[in-house]
C-alpha cells in the first residue's frame, strides 16, 4: 500500500473506519478516560452498542457512496474500538504508530492486518516515552498542527495525550514541515472546560478554510496564529455548546465534500449556503457521547 496523506481534504481513496462491535459493558466513572465519557456515564446517557453500530454503518455507507475503500480492524471482545484515529496516523507516505494511553494499549493488535499492508520502512515506531495520538495531529500541506499540553500537571491528566518529546521526534522525521504546537486546555471531568484532542477545537476544510473554537487554546495567541494562517474570513467560529457537541470533528471526503452530524444545523447550513460545500449529513449523536466524532472514527491512508 502506497500511503499518501498531504492534507485533511484531498479526495479520499482508502481509510480505516473504527469497529463498533463487541463494545463490552458501560465503563465506570473510574474507567472513563475523557471528559465527555465521564459526563455521559455520570448522567446515565452512555450510548448502546446497537446505536453505535447503526451510526457507524451510516458513515460507512457514505464512504462507499463516494468510492472510498474502507478497511476495518479485527474485533477484540468487550473492547471499545470506535476511534481509529488515535491508534496510528499517516503523514505524507509514513505511518506513525501512536503511543496511546495504557487504557487503549491492546487496541493496536487489532490493526495488525492493516499494518502488514504497509512497507515496514514506512512505519515509524516512537520511543515509549513519546506520547502522541492522531487526534492531535493535523496535516495541512507544509504545516503540521499538533495539539499538546505544556502544563506541569501533564501526567495527572488522562486527556493529555501528546507530549513535547513526541513533537520533537516528528520534527526530526519531517524537517521540511512547519510544525506548529498548540497548547490545549485540559479537564478530565468537565467537557466544557477542556478539549481531548486538537481536532475537537480546530479542523481545516476545503482548500483554505477551517472550523475553530477559540476557547480550546490555553494561549489566545495560538488561536490568532491560526486566524493569520487561514484568514479570519475563512474561519467558521463555534460556540461553547457546539464544541460540547463536537462540531469541529467532522470529516472531509474531498475538498468540496464533508461528512457531518445532521444535528449541526447552523454549521451545516453555513457550509452549504455560504461556502458551497456538499454536506453529507448522518446521525452521530450517540458516538459523540464517548468523546469523539467523525474524524476520530477514521484513519485515512490514501488521498489524491
Amino acid at each position: 500500500m502506497k500511503l499518501n496523506i498531504k492534507n485533511e481534504t484531498g479526495r479520499l481513496k482508502s481509510v480505516v473506519l473504527g469497529q463498533p462491535k463487541s463494545m463490552g459493558p458501560v465503563p465506570t466513572l473510574e474507567e472513563s478516560y475523557d471528559a465527555k465519557s465521564y459526563h455521559t456515564i455520570a448522567h446515565s446517557t452512555y450510548p448502546t452498542e446497537q446505536d453505535i453500530i447503526f451510526e457507524m454503518t451510516e458513515f460507512e455507507k457514505v464512504l462507499h457512496k463516494h468510492g472510498v475503500d474502507v478497511l476495518r480492524p479485527s474485533i477484540i471482545e468487550d473492547y471499545n474500538q470506535v476511534f481509529a484515529r488515535d491508534v496510528a496516523f499517516v503523514i505524507d507516505d509514513k505511518m506513525i504508530i501512536s503511543n496511546v494511553i495504557k487504557d487503549r494499549a491492546d487496541e493496536q493488535e487489532a490493526y495488525r492486518n492493516i499494518f502488514e499492508k504497509v512497507e515496514w520502512r514506512k512505519i515509524i515506531n516512537l520511543p515509549e516515552s513519546a506520547h502522541i495520538e492522531g487526534g492531535d495531529v493535523i496535516v495541512w500541506d507544509d504545516f503540521l498542527f499538533i495539539g499538546t499540553c505544556f502544563s506541569e500537571d501533564y501526567r495527572n491528566y488522562k486527556t493529555a495525550r501528546t507530549n513535547e518529546y513526541a513533537i520533537e521526534i516528528l520534527k526530526e522525521y519531517f524537517p521540511k514541515k512547519r510544525i506548529i504546537d498548540l497548547d490545549l486546555k485540559k479537564d478530565d471531568r468537565v467537557p466544557f472546560q477542556g478539549v481531548l484532542h486538537l481536532d475537537c477545537t480546530f479542523n481545516p476544510i476545503g482548500k483554505d478554510k477551517c472550523i475553530i473554537y477559540k476557547n480550546g487554546f490555553v494561549d489566545e495567541s495560538d488561536y490568532h496564529l491560526i486566524l493569520d494562517i487561514f484568514g479570519e474570513e475563512n474561519c467558521f467560529h463555534i460556540n461553547d455548546e457546539e464544541m460540547f457537541d463536537m462540531n469541529p470533528n467532522i470529516f472531509s471526503i474531498a475538498p468540496d465534500i464533508i461528512v457531518s452530524d445532521k444535528a449541526f444545523g447552523r454549521m451545516n447550513q453555513f457550509l452549504r449556503e455560504e461556502w458551497n460545500f456538499t454536506v453529507e449529513e448522518i446521525p452521530y449523536r450517540e458516538i459523540s457521547k464517548m468523546g469523539g466524532l467523525l474524524r476520530c472514527s477514521t484513519m485515512p491512508l490514501i488521498r489524491e
